[in-house]
């Protein structure tokens, strides 16, 4: 996402629980990354809702740059 900053070069992985909804922080500038603490505010940024359908593992991008946003798809490779 052009403008965010890299709150980290590898992906976040999460375990998530079907059913529950996660606020994936868009702007890289949370504390709790890969989740949104309302850091985002004042900037033109807002986080993404992801909704889990089942129990496993998630690749959250870390880098901010996905264009899959909240996944990551190894844009993190071109930094």
């Amino acid at each position: 996402m052009d403008g965010a900053k890299v709150a980290q070069e590898t992906p976040c992985i999460e375990k998530v629980e079907a059913g529950k909804t996660y606020w994936w922080c868009a702007c890289g500038r949370s504390a709790k990354q890969p989740y949104c603490d309302g850091s985002h505010k004042g900037t033109e940024f807002e986080p993404i809702e992801f909704k889990a359908t089942e129990s496993k593992n998630i690749f959250f991008c870390g880098c901010k740059q996905t264009k899959k946003a909240p996944l990551c798809d190894g844009s993190h490779n071109r930094l």
